[in-house]
């Protein structure tokens, strides 16, 4: 016996709640300042603002380019240890590794980057003993030194949740065919795990980029360094605008390149689940 039950009208059913007024005129006010920001872009461009400060504009973002890239691909180098050292047995080795990824995921960047940039002139005699000062003097090797260690933290937990993430029985095969323990991980276990990690890996790209403006408050003219310098001459408050376009292109045209790197490398997972 089917009983039929009398359904309200489409009409009753996506009424205007109070929700969905309130989310249509949240979306509307985001267009209304998109649409004014383009406005006063469009109605304050000044050529002769643009012709003395972009190339500055353009240098400064060359020094975030060389900032991110460097203190990534060390810190990606200095994650490799950390995260087998999170993945040791060893209790002294684990606990070293978990305490050095603790401190660097638990406290903010701008104290670490105040931390080491400060902290090296309390030391002078001492890092001038040790033959190190001529690279802590310099603000951008200070900011390259902390970043590489913030992100080398994150990167250790991504590597290591991506290991992790390989399941057992692809290492017990490997080792039934009489594969060794180093072929296994190299051919076996990292492929699959550099995949898992891939989108993880660029979110951290990301994160470095918008946290290079950091590098400003230590006298690095990277491209927030200069837009601070340019506005303090100024007062134009277009020169932060051009400074959030900046970083907003070279945010979106990661993302696009790593979704298209993702897509490649993936493409015989989506073969095998069609």
């Amino acid at each position: 016996m089917t009983v039929d039950v009398e359904r309200p009208p489409a009409t009753a059913r996506r009424g205007w709640t109070g929700s969905r007024i309130t989310g249509y005129a949240s979306l509307g006010l985001w267009i209304a300042f998109g649409f004014s920001l383009v406005w006063y872009v469009i109605v304050s461009f000044d050529i002769a603002f643009m012709t003395k400060y972009g190339p500055r504009f353009l240098s400064g973002f060359l020094v975030t380019a060389q900032l991110v890239v460097i203190s990534i691909v060390i810190g990606a180098a200095i994650s490799v240890p950390i995260a087998f050292g999170r993945m040791s047995r060893n209790r002294i080795i684990g606990g070293l590794s978990f305490a050095y990824v603790y401190f660097f995921r638990g406290t903010p960047l701008l104290a670490q980057t105040f931390l080491v940039y400060y902290g090296a002139g309390s030391f002078v005699a001492e890092l001038k003993a040790a033959g190190l000062w001529w690279f802590f003097r310099d603000p951008f090797n200070c900011a390259v030194f902390t970043f590489s260690l913030n992100t080398s933290a994150y990167q250790a937990e991504i590597l290591r949740g991506a290991i992790l993430n390989v399941g057992r029985g692809q290492t017990e095969a490997a080792a039934a065919l009489g594969m060794k323990p180093f072929p296994i991980f190299w051919k076996v276990v990292l492929p699959q795990a550099l995949i898992v990690s891939l989108r993880p890996y660029g979110n951290e790209i990301i994160l470095m980029i918008k946290g290079s403006a950091i590098a400003s408050i230590v006298t690095v003219f990277d491209l927030m360094g200069e837009t601070r310098r340019a506005f303090s001459r100024t007062f134009d408050f277009q020169t932060y605008l051009w400074a959030a376009v900046l970083y907003l292109m070279t945010v979106e045209t990661l993302r696009r390149i790593w979704d298209r790197l993702e897509a490649r490398l993936t493409r015989h997972l989506r073969r095998e689940s069609d």
